[in-house]
């Protein structure tokens, strides 16, 4: 894990890419294209990129619009931005009559960093999961986020991705093969599964290395889709483990944690930890700062791995 690459920018390449590809593809932006890398796509065929200025709500109700007319709209701003602002829209204008509109916002958690609290999105996925008919992906890498745009593309309906600001570790190699709807174990283990998704996902990785050299056996899964949840994989590898943590770079309200949460209070309760940002907002500080400000490093999830294994 030593290539860095921030997933918005696997974004914007992968939207050029198959915007070159498929015509049907067109991309709609809030006036953001610079940092959201739809600028990228504007790039290599302008005449299908709109921007559609600070206005989300507005160009929410455009791409529902296109998507009727056999289009395939990207519609991109930050995550604070597109799910907070237009949420009514999103709910009205594209899940409720299940519409074929990708919504890819960057720039999600703390680590968007000196913007501070007001652009942090902690809650994005709570809203996004909540709405009936929406999908919900939060790639970990580079190359998982160029495939899982390819197939939002492929799925026939309402897509919610999630992308960041900061660079991060590749970890997968090009044999990786996206599904959406399907966790990924990147690790066995025998004494606790760490649950992650999005950047936080190789800090599970080194958490799962730090706690090897003492001896303790963690499993590390990748939970990419949110919703729909692989309640199969989780509860099944929580049997085995026989306790869980959970790691987002979110509120453990109504992400990763609490779905995981609901997931095995239903199907194969053990003890688990929700590891992310503890009901509050953001602030403003460097992201590696503010990572460790929120607990969201390998050594605090090292701490509450002990704690979780110590309530079996």
């Amino acid at each position: 894990m030593t290539q860095k690459i921030a997933t918005r920018d696997a974004y914007g390449k992968a939207l050029a890419q198959y915007g070159l590809e498929n015509e049907r593809i067109v991309v709609l932006d809030a006036d953001l294209s610079k940092s959201t890398k739809t600028a990228d796509f504007a790039a290599v065929v302008p005449e299908r990129f709109f921007n559609a200025g600070i206005a989300e709500q507005n160009m929410i109700g455009v791409a529902a619009g296109l998507s009727t007319c056999g289009k395939i709209p990207f519609v991109s701003s930050f995550a604070v931005f597109l799910t907070g602002r237009a949420f009514e829209q999103i709910r009205n204008t594209v899940a409720y009559p299940k519409l074929n509109v990708k919504l890819a916002a960057t720039h999600a958690g703390v680590t968007v960093g000196e913007d501070g609290g007001s652009h942090q999105s902690v809650e994005d996925i709570a809203l996004m999961r909540s709405l009936p008919r929406m999908t919900v992906v939060v790639p970990c890498d580079a190359i998982e986020t160029t495939q899982a745009v390819a197939a939002a593309i492929a799925y026939d309906g309402p897509v919610y991705l999630r992308l960041g600001r900061l660079a991060v570790p590749l970890i997968n190699g090009e044999e990786y093969r996206f599904e959406l709807g399907k966790g990924v174990l990147l690790r066995d283990g025998s004494d606790i599964v760490i649950f992650a998704c999005g950047l936080m996902v190789a800090a599970a990785i080194e958490a799962a290395d730090l706690l090897a050299e003492e001896g303790i056996s963690a499993a590390v899964a990748n939970i990419h889709t949110i919703k729909p949840l692989d309640t199969d994989f989780i509860a099944n590898l929580a049997a085995r483990c026989g306790a869980a943590v959970t790691v987002e770079e979110h509120s453990i309200i109504g992400g990763l944690g609490s779905a995981v949460a609901e997931t095995l209070g239903e199907h194969y309760p053990v003890p688990l930890c929700r590891v992310g940002i503890m009901d509050m907002f953001g602030q403003s500080g460097s992201p590696d700062a503010l990572l460790e400000k929120y607990g969201l490093t390998a050594v605090s999830i090292v701490q509450k791995v002990k704690a979780t294994i110590a309530r079996k």
